[in-house]
């Protein structure tokens, strides 16, 4: 989970929510992990979208540099027919139930994802330079997007919006596990499960209110809330801490960073997610 017996400071810099080349981040783990002690994080957790497989090895590579970092994974869920970012923290990498779900999860959009680039390449367009425009997934399609970015470098749509709506039609879909079912699988592996970005905004996520988040929370066994987030206005994040404190449920916080020059790691305070923190083992102080 993290270094056993791990004490930090109130101040200690934490950012809880970072993605690699082994989901949708630009950096490969190594380079994350260079550029986290380079700017000298305490503590923090990589969560991959729908990959467990890779956190044992993430965090082999980090404690060889000396920096702890929490289990944790982003599980892509559906509720009520409601798309919901899920933050799981605190499994076992080597032994959880979780990674049956999401190898389920992967799988399956893998599948979709050349479905969808076989329909794309009968339709007429012609992809020359994949294995360079894919160069950061090894040269191989490996999310759905992989299929836009395609678009994008030969010229077929200007923007990634217009890429999205050709996808679509080419028979991309969204691929998700219940979260009923993810929540439960994080439950049994001993991980806490918080709501990720409930705050943002843009088209495809869902807004969840205080409402929803009632409604939420009478069907499924959330643990807390991502508060702090980049897309988060200090209004949202205002209702959510007044949230979380009357359901005392835990608080995270975190960049969500893929490496990309307008969303790098961010530092937080360790006092402000303590609850979580000690939660998980780690001590404050």
């Amino acid at each position: 989970m993290t270094t056993p017996n791990l004490v930090i400071s109130p101040d200690a810099a934490v950012d809880l929510h970072m993605h690699t080349t082994y989901s949708d981040g630009r950096w490969p783990a190594d380079q994350l992990i260079d550029y986290l002690i380079e700017h000298e994080f305490n503590l923090v957790a990589v969560t991959d979208h729908d990959r467990v497989d890779k956190v044992a090895e993430i965090q082999a590579l980090a404690a060889s540099k000396g920096l702890p970092v929490l289990s944790g994974v982003e599980i892509t869920c559906t509720w009520n027919g409601n798309m919901v970012h899920m933050l799981c923290y605190g499994f076992d990498p080597q032994d959880n139930v979780l990674q049956e779900v999401t190898e389920r999860v992967a799988r399956t959009q893998l599948d979709n994802t050349h479905e969808v680039h076989d329909t794309l390449l009968r339709q007429g367009h012609q992809f020359p330079r994949e294995a360079e425009a894919l160069k950061e997934r090894g040269g191989k399609l490996f999310r759905p997007t992989d299929n836009i970015t395609l678009l994008l470098e030969h010229g077929y749509v200007a923007d990634r919006a217009s890429g999205l709506r050709l996808i679509e039609q080419a028979g991309f879909r969204t691929i998700m596990a219940e979260m009923a079912e993810a929540v439960d699988a994080a439950h049994q592996s001993g991980a806490v499960c918080l709501i990720a970005h409930p705050g943002r905004k843009e088209s495809g996520f869902t807004f969840y209110d205080t409402m929803l988040l009632d409604k939420l929370r009478t069907e499924i066994p959330l643990d807390g809330i991502e508060v702090y987030h980049p897309y988060h206005s200090q209004e949202t994040i205002d209702m959510y801490i007044e949230y979380v404190h009357k359901h005392d449920l835990l608080l995270s916080t975190g960049s969500d960073s893929h490496g990309l020059p307008s969303r790098m790691p961010r530092k937080h305070r360790a006092e402000v997610s303590k609850r979580l923190l000690e939660r998980l083992g780690v001590k404050v102080a």
